[in-house]
């Protein structure tokens, strides 16, 4: 990885490839089968390697379709617990902060969005054990912040995975700069932040499908500020 990808969070070389015009048909049949499994009961893990090995797909393809895909009762489930902005004021917030920070730090660099079959946006980027700040980190938190601000919650709790090196760093970044814009937020590190998000009475903000199965509501503010903030964005729509 060269010095200006330290810098941004932008695209995967091999994704202008993998995701060109020539392939989403096939990308799309691809998440169709895949929900058809899904709907159906087979597991994930076999289920994705049986339409990715059926399609040739490399593995950014296989991990997008798996992140696209869901069953309708997965997909209905999740958007009856949805709530719009305007259902924030007075709550109390729970964030899944690499999560959201990170899709919206690849938004903004022009790396590739994924835009899913239950109406989330996500990205293809992973932490594995190291996160490093960008240029675009400081400023997506003040869009964050900013956004929740004209909503007027009661309070907001980022949560960081305590395992992942300088999530204490991120952590102190968010703090700092919720101090001088005087919003109220916390910030805690925890060795399994999904599953206190899972278990929390707080309203969760996160794409990740495995919280969002289990929690009571969330907000899709990553949807929310990528479709209103981030025009630019590559998107690529498979809802």
């Amino acid at each position: 990885m060269n010095t200006h990808n330290h810098r941004h969070r932008n695209a995967h070389p091999d994704d202008q490839m993998f995701f060109c015009n020539q392939h989403l048909l096939l990308l799309q049949k691809a998440v169709d089968e895949l929900c058809w499994l899904f709907n159906h009961g087979y597991s994930r893990h076999s289920s994705i390697k049986l339409v990715g090995d059926h399609h040739k797909l490399r593995q950014r393809q296989r991990v997008a379709i798996g992140r696209i895909a869901c069953s309708e009762d997965n997909k209905n489930n999740r958007n009856n617990k949805c709530l719009k902005l305007s259902e924030i004021k007075n709550k109390h917030l729970i964030i899944d902060g690499f999560n959201l920070i990170i899709t919206l730090e690849s938004a903004v660099a022009g790396a590739l969005l994924l835009q899913c079959c239950d109406g989330c946006i996500r990205d293809l980027a992973s932490v594995h054990g190291t996160y490093r700040q960008v240029e675009e980190t400081r400023s997506v938190i003040k869009l964050i912040g900013k956004t929740l601000a004209v909503f007027e919650p009661a309070s907001v709790l980022w949560l960081f995975d305590k395992p992942v090196s300088n999530s204490g760093r991120l952590a102190q970044l968010v703090r700092k700069v919720a101090k001088k814009q005087h919003w109220n937020w916390q910030t805690d590190l925890l060795d399994n932040p999904d599953q206190t998000i899972k278990t929390s009475n707080k309203i969760a903000i996160t794409s990740d499908s495995v919280i969002l199965d289990s929690v009571e509501y969330w907000l899709n503010l990553t949807t929310y500020l990528v479709e209103n903030c981030c025009q630019d964005a590559w998107l690529i729509d498979f809802s």
